[in-house]
């Protein structure tokens, strides 16, 4: 049988990833490069700037469904959350909670808030939060993709803990402090940026799937977040005090069990995983082990 090549979802751009998710010829973007709306602050700095501030948005349809959907472009600026690159998000997921497609799609890629745009990147990653509480209030699931070449740090972490549901692949890094920031402050002998295997093992997405952060762990594949991202299309559940408190009880048993481990492979071990073979295990593989 002849195997399907596989088309990376690390390597492709904002736009290759929205045109291998969507159904094809659906996507219609919204304030495409043409209506130039650029940073207004990156001038100052004599720092380039790109037509469609580094994210792409719009609405398409995923297996015949009606979606929106943004993708932060990684290779712009680090994907970094800037004035226009916030708005644009913000209102197309206020778009979706007045229109109620079936789900948002969010693609982040993204180091955090543009430094140059440091207040309006956090004002903007915060209205960023508060649209996607609107949208899941109405009943519209948003659903984060993270497998980019910048990963997900920063605003754009927190962000990610903000949707109903995250969908990832092994080479997905997801955490509030880049490794080079922990380096920074806590020092290389407390954690090594520079240790690739490390900084995967802790902040990769296979781990954040075995935390239980990530609700499906796929293959470096556009195709396989697609077919996990539609199998998350259903009615976003609101928020409530209860599941809050469920997820509160649920951290501090974490920290009562996993609270003196210090790499990742400790944490494996106690959970009844072969830590030596976790790094090497598929994302089936890895599906079918993982503890209930």
């Amino acid at each position: 049988m002849k195997q399907t090549p596989r088309i990376s979802f690390y390597e492709a751009s904002a736009r290759q990833r929205v045109a291998g998710l969507l159904d094809p010829g659906s996507f219609r973007e919204i304030l495409p490069p043409t209506e130039k709306r650029t940073s207004p602050h990156l001038g100052l700095f004599d720092a380039p700037v790109s037509f469609d501030d580094g994210v792409v948005i719009g609405e398409g349809t995923l297996e015949g469904k009606p979606v929106a959907i943004f993708a932060q472009e990684g290779k712009f600026r680090g994907g970094s959350l800037g004035e226009v690159h916030a708005a644009k998000i913000t209102g197309l997921i206020l778009r979706a909670a007045a229109r109620k497609p079936q789900a948002v799609l969010g693609l982040l890629d993204s180091g955090g808030v543009r430094l140059e745009e440091a207040n309006a990147g956090e004002i903007g990653s915060t209205e960023i939060m508060r649209a996607i509480f609107e949208a899941r209030r109405v009943g519209v699931p948003v659903i984060g993709l993270l497998g980019g070449s910048c990963g997900c740090f920063g605003g754009a972490s927190i962000i990610a803990g903000c949707c109903d549901a995250l969908v990832a692949s092994e080479e997905a890094r997801l955490s509030v402090s880049g490794p080079e920031v922990i380096e920074t402050v806590m020092g290389v002998e407390a954690f090594d940026s520079r240790d690739r295997a490390l900084v995967w093992r802790t902040t990769g997405g296979k781990n954040r799937f075995l935390f239980g952060k990530v609700a499906t762990l796929v293959d470096d594949h556009i195709p396989a977040f697609r077919t996990a991202a539609s199998a998350l299309v259903r009615p976003s559940t609101p928020l409530r005090l209860d599941s809050l408190r469920t997820e509160r009880d649920a951290l501090v048993r974490r920290i009562a069990t996993f609270g003196t481990c210090t790499d990742a492979k400790q944490i494996w071990e106690k959970m009844g995983l072969p830590a030596d073979r976790v790094s090497d295990m598929t994302a089936a593989e890895l599906t079918a082990a993982k503890p209930a």
